[in-house]
């Protein structure tokens, strides 16, 4: 006997939730599946030197010494460092391109930028030692004494060093983060700006209006730029210097944990120094999964608010007309 209409539709709907179910799930386990590997695969790094590895600098394969902080510090510093100089280069293209670029501008300059995130960190790297090292350099040189003394800007002309990794990676990450805030701006809607500009707001008021109201979006898309920092790898180990020292100066050659394992794990002898090196990989792990709850934390506390005040403004009522 055929099945009738309605319990064919039913079936097909809980195979297609059933089915789209089964994707997201497995992304779950992809994902608990890598965390599970890098824990088992780093036992004994962690059975011999426990939350030392995370607090140690000692980094001496030679010894069996195996301490990661100069590779976190690396890690932490240069992505925070150059999401500090590339939020606002980013930002500042997404309002130009959504907001003010006149229109036969705007489709070949929102190409442009997107076909940074196209290039391949190799090129970029090779691009961060025969160009952006040697302007570091001059830089370095040119700084007055007085600044030279000062921790911040401390240490040898080299040219390598975190000055030219946060740079390097500011310039990689401004793509991800002004296509996402772009498109951000450009769903705001259209009566946001209005109501702007009937209360005689200027453009400027108006573009705040709409980040403003976009505020949620433009967060994500800068934590995005974050990820995309934390983990990367090639152009980030041409040009820092790879030295594993915990220091403040941005002249100085510091270390990552991502290039840590591209320089090292080929070279690695015994099996405690590749535990060690996979270690690295799992803290790099978590700091990434940390970062990522923190961004969803801070999406939902800006939701939160906004739902909150939505009441506020719905509960004010109107004037009442004046009598005349």
């Amino acid at each position: 006997m055929p099945k009738s209409p309605a319990l064919r539709r039913k079936g097909e709907d809980l195979g297609f939730r059933t089915g789209t179910g089964f994707f997201a799930a497995l992304v779950v386990l992809l994902v608990a599946g890598i965390a599970f590997v890098l824990w088992r695969e780093s036992r004994l790094s962690i059975a011999k030197s426990g939350f030392n590895f995370w607090r140690t600098k000692t980094w001496d394969p030679v010894s069996g010494e195996f301490g990661a902080l100069p590779f976190i510090w690396g890690t932490l510093y240069s992505s925070f460092l150059a999401l500090l100089i590339s939020t606002p280069v980013a930002l500042g293209i997404a309002i130009f391109l959504s907001e003010l670029s006149p229109r036969f501008l705007r489709t070949p300059l929102a190409f442009l930028t997107e076909l940074l995130a196209a290039i391949p960190s190799i090129v970029y790297g090779l691009w961060g030692v025969f160009v952006l090292v040697p302007l570091v350099r001059k830089l370095e040189v040119l700084t007055p004494a007085w600044a030279r003394s000062l921790p911040l800007f401390s240490g040898p002309p080299l040219g390598v060093g975190m000055l030219s990794a946060a740079l390097i990676l500011a310039v990689m990450i401004i793509p991800f983060t002004s296509s996402v805030a772009r498109e951000v701006l450009k769903a705001v809607p259209a009566t946001q700006r209005e109501a702007a500009y009937a209360l005689g707001a200027t453009r400027w008021e108006a573009i705040q209006v709409a980040l403003r109201y976009g505020r949620t979006g433009v967060i994500g898309a800068v934590i995005l730029g974050l990820g995309r920092a934390i983990g990367e790898t090639m152009a980030v180990t041409m040009v820092i210097g790879n030295s594993p020292q915990v220091v403040w100066s941005l002249f100085a050659p510091q270390y990552t944990m991502a290039a840590v394992v591209a320089n090292e794990f080929t070279e690695a002898a015994d099996d405690l120094y590749l535990s060690a090196l996979i270690e690295i990989g799992l803290v790099l792990f978590v700091i990434t999964l940390f970062i990522n709850a923190l961004s969803r934390f801070l999406i939902w506390s800006v939701n939160r608010e906004v739902k909150a005040q939505a009441p506020k403004a719905a509960a004010v009522p109107a004037p009442a007309p004046e009598v005349a």
